[in-house]
């Protein structure tokens, strides 16, 4: 009955074959069987006390980019993975899909555990064996991660006794004559490939200039949000800011322009995530969850980023 089974899928998935599948695309991007070893370190049913088998590591984490992807709560991916064939085909026609509550609580348990740096890490190691590597500088910026502040009085307990379904951790940041409240996602992409190397989630409140993702050796690109703070970097390409008193010059204002056209690549990644994904907006209500969806919509991105790029041949 199985063979008959995967017989009639593949017999129905063919006509989206032919339409054109993108996940199929993405699906062969990576080794996803890399990550396996990974994720297999937060379940300790493999001990000689055994326990009930866990679900498979490489469906999970292929839901979790499903999910980013397509910008979908944790019950709707329930229903598109076992409705949509596409889905299924990604995830490799699994006998039985895993419901919205294992979706969860993997996603709690890389949480606690940490394992989704080190996911990201994996992901960043298949992109260096590519020959992707970082030749050309780098260009850092933060961009705001709403959430719901919820309507309680401003006295009412945050953090771990919060008692209402609002943000615990989301703090309010005023831009301009506008206020914002919840998360900052701050990314560092490289100038080259446009791929984002390396991210960090914190709440809104924190300044762009306390978090430095650069590295000594780089040349790293800011804009003016980041000046007057010293990068990690080796060459330093922050734009400059006027002061009362000190306008800027003509020819600092040269040197803007110019670091502004690489500078401006940046904004595209945040533009897909907050648009296609839909990942402006977090119902989550911690730094530790909100990065956890950050991380994969990183994740994402980066996928579809390598479909874009010829890949240097070995």
């Amino acid at each position: 009955m199985k063979n008959l089974t995967d017989f009639a899928l593949n017999e129905e998935y063919k006509h989206i074959q032919r339409l054109g599948d993108k996940l199929a695309e993405l699906e062969s991007l990576i080794e996803w069987e890399a990550f396996r070893p990974i994720i297999s370190q937060i379940y300790n049913n493999h001990t000689d006390q055994g326990g009930r088998p866990n679900t498979d590591e490489i469906l999970l984490v292929k839901m979790l980019v499903l999910q980013s992807l397509y910008g979908l709560s944790d019950p709707e991916m329930e229903r598109q993975a076992n409705d949509r064939i596409s889905f299924r085909k990604f995830l490799g026609f699994p006998q039985k899909i895993p419901d919205h509550t294992t979706i969860w609580y993997f996603r709690e348990r890389l949480i606690r555990s940490g394992k989704e740096q080190a996911i990201w890490d994996q992901l960043q190691t298949q992109i260096e064996v590519k020959g992707l590597t970082i030749r050309k500088g780098v260009i850092q910026d933060a961009s705001f991660i709403t959430a719901d502040p919820g309507h309680a009085p401003a006295d009412t307990p945050r953090g771990e006794e919060a008692k209402t379904r609002r943000s615990r951790d989301g703090t309010w940041a005023k831009k301009g004559k506008k206020s914002h409240f919840g998360y900052k996602l701050h990314i560092l992409m490289d100038k080259e490939h446009q791929l984002i190397r390396r991210m960090e989630t914190t709440t809104a409140s924190r300044h762009d200039g306390q978090v430095d993702l650069s590295r000594k050796g780089e040349t790293v690109y800011r804009d003016k949000g980041y000046f007057g703070v010293k990068p990690h970097a080796s060459m330093d390409k922050t734009m400059h800011r006027g002061t009362r008193g000190h306008p800027l010059s003509i020819k600092e204002e040269r040197r803007n322009r110019a670091i502004m056209r690489t500078r401006s690549l940046v904004e595209r990644p945040f533009a897909v995530m907050k648009r296609v994904y839909r990942a402006g907006h977090m119902l989550v209500t911690t730094v530790a969850r909100v990065n956890c969806k950050n991380l994969f919509s990183c994740f994402v991105f980066n996928l579809q980023q390598l479909r874009t790029i010829n890949l240097p041949s070995s």
